[in-house]
This record gives structure tokens, sequence and C-alpha cells, in this order.
């Protein structure tokens, strides 16, 4: 172990060992209660990709324990609204996606009938009294907002600025062309475990030595333990490098290390030497955008452990269609990383449930950690 007495200036590193949450924070149902309400509830959830999403079609979606549907009309704009009828409470949509035959959403159960802006319109077979109004028994509307061609919606009454949810803010991603991307493969995973512990896997890569040897030897400085050269307990900044972050000869995160396809053409010098950009929106997604293609990676919990996993692979429509393009090269490899990380979070959850163990112990590289444990306590406590 390299001890040190205080992080040089300049150093991401923690100049102490914090606690972490207590174990019941990752198990307790309560616990989960109230995240699901103070977080997912509260903050811009990602949802699906806006061109997965034909027009004139409804998709039913579980955001915050809520039951929603996401609504698509036919020049594209998208809405989104509690899945409960303004009559009695039926579910408007059962299936996980339908299309929409008229303009119209209409209730299965007695046909009342909404617009595609949430209005009633129709409530057929009855007779209506002169203090029922339309107008007072639309649909309710959940915000719905798409950046970079990704949908997100919230359930908060006043949602958060949106451009404070992605961490590089929300132009990190403008020189790629990422709304003309399109899904080519998709892979998804239910962990079992807390949706924190899958994050603060994410936040640290004192695992990677261990977990991730192939992540290790693409990318080597991972190796050591470190996300970048200043984690490092004998860093300074006047010895700071700039070395290349992939292996020598990378330039991707294929199997090979050799792009899929045509490298985009908007991006710096500095983009393609970094050969990974990694765009994180806390408590829903991390993006990672390469030379070549971008991978978007979300969480959506299903219990207190519990946790869905989902990986989105984008890639220009051209890419796609070269006969050349190997889908396999490129998805192999984030896969076994993901798989390995998943092991690793269930591992992690098995051994939070042992009667002695009631907290950890965080260590200086573990700063996004602490700041991550931080920024949920926060939120709880509003």
């Amino acid at each position: 172990m390299n001890e040190i007495s205080a992080p040089p200036p300049g150093s991401p590193l923690l100049d102490r060992c914090p606690p972490s949450l207590p174990a019941r924070a990752y198990f307790d149902p309560a616990w989960f209660a109230t995240e699901e309400k103070a977080i997912w509830c509260r903050h811009w959830i990602y949802v699906g990709r806006d061109n997965d999403l034909p027009p004139m079609t409804m998709r039913r979606l579980f955001v915050g324990g809520q039951n929603l549907i996401l609504v698509k009309d036919r020049d594209g704009d998208v809405t989104a609204f509690h899945n409960t009828c303004r009559h009695r409470g039926a579910e408007l949509c059962a299936a996980d996606e339908k299309p929409l035959k008229s303009k119209l959403i209409a209730c299965p159960y007695h046909q009342w009938s909404y617009s595609l802006s949430g209005d009633l319109v129709r409530t057929p077979f009855v007779s209506a009294t002169a203090d029922f109004r339309k107008e007072d028994h639309g649909l309710f509307r959940v915000h719905v907002r798409e950046w970079n061609g990704f949908l997100f919606v919230c359930l908060a009454d006043s949602p958060p600025d949106f451009a404070s949810a992605p961490d590089l803010g929300p132009n990190a991603l403008d020189n790629w062309p990422m709304r003309s991307l399109v899904t080519g493969h998709t892979w998804v995973k239910n962990l079992a475990c807390n949706w924190k512990i899958f994050w603060e896997n994410y936040n640290e890569c004192l695992h990677c030595p261990g977990i991730h040897p192939e992540l290790s030897e693409m990318v080597p400085i991972y190796s050591k333990g470190y996300m970048a050269p200043n984690e490092a307990p004998d860093w300074r900044p006047e010895t700071d490098r700039h070395d290349p972050v992939l292996k020598a000869g990378a330039r991707s995160w294929t199997m090979d290390g050799r792009p899929c396809g045509p490298e985009f053409s908007g991006l710096t010098q500095a983009q393609r030497d970094a050969g990974q950009t990694f765009v994180t929106l806390v408590p829903t997604m991390f993006i990672v955008a390469h030379v070549d293609y971008v991978r978007a990676v979300s969480l959506r919990p299903l219990g207190p452990e519990l946790t869905e996993l989902k990986a989105e692979w984008l890639f220009p429509p051209d890419t796609l269609a070269a006969p050349e393009f190997n889908v396999d090269n490129v998805v192999d490899f984030a896969s076994l990383v993901m798989r390995q990380d998943g092991e690793a979070c269930e591992m992690n959850q098995r051994g939070l449930k042992s009667e002695k163990f009631e907290r950890g112990t965080l260590m200086p590289q573990e700063f996004d950690v602490y700041r991550f444990q931080q920024w949920v306590q926060g939120a709880m406590e509003k």
C-alpha cells in the first residue's frame, strides 16, 4: 500500500479514508423506497433512442415505480403520460409497445379517448352533468427531453435543469453525429445487486487489474488501478505526461483494436487520441463515445437487490451496411467487460449481507465513489 500524507495540488485523491454508505442502503426495502421517490422520480431518466420509437407508436415504461406511456405522433413529436385513464384509473396500454391506429389514445375499458397531447376528446356511452368539464380531465403529463437522439423523462412537477445532467455538460458529444446513429446491437442482463453498487464499480478502477485483464491490456493505465495519471500517489503536475490512452496500435474498443468502420470526421485530435470519451448522467446512464461508434449503458432498478443493465451499440448507417462490418468484433469486447463487472457487483452484493458488516471504508482513489455516495445522501435529504 502506498501511504500519502496529503494529495499533491491538482490531484483528485481524497485526503482521508471516509466511511461508506451503511450496508442496509443496498438491500433495505424502506431505503430503496425512499431512493425511488427522492432520486428516480426527481431526475431525468433515460428511456430509449428516439429513432427506435416509430411514429404513431405507444410504448409502456416503468420509471421510479410508476407505470407510464411514451407516445410519438406522425410528425415525430414525443409526449409521455402516466398510464392511467382519468375515468376510473384503468391502464391505457397493457402491451410493451403498440401501434396507434388513429390520433387518439383510447382506454380499452370504457373507451374514453385522448388526443396525443393528452386532452380528453371523447367520453362515449355516458351522459355528463354540467359540473363535468373535459378540459379538467386530461392525462397526467410527464416531462420529456430529447438530447443527442436519447429520450429522457422526468416525473417531477418541476424537473431539474437538463444542462446539469451530463457530467461533461450538454455539449460534450457535439463532435459526434449522435442523432444520426442507429442501434446495431442491444444487450440486456439482470444483475442480482443494488443499482448503486454498479455505479460505485463504474466510478473506480481499483478493481480493474483483478477483474478486467483484457480491458487493462487495452487501456494500460487501468492495469495500475488508476483511471488517470493524476490518481497515482506520487503524481506531480510537473511530471504529467499525455501518453496514448489505448495500447499501441489500438484505435477503439474492439476485439482487435481496429475501428469497425470509418472514423467520425468531426472529432478533435485530442478526442481521437483519447480513444474513449465517457459522459455520465447519474442515476440513469453513461455513454462511451469512440472514434467509430458509441455505446450507451443504462440502469433500471427492479428492486433493492435487482437491477436491469442495458447496453446499446450505436453506429453510422453506412458502417452497419458495409459488407466487411463485423458486429461481434465490436460487441464482444465491451460485453466481456460488462459481464465481469456484473459478476463483481453481484459478489459485492452477497458480501454486504453479512451481519458483521455495517459499512465500508473508502480509499483515497475512490474519490468518485465518495462523491456519488454524497450525491445519493444529499438527494435523499431534500
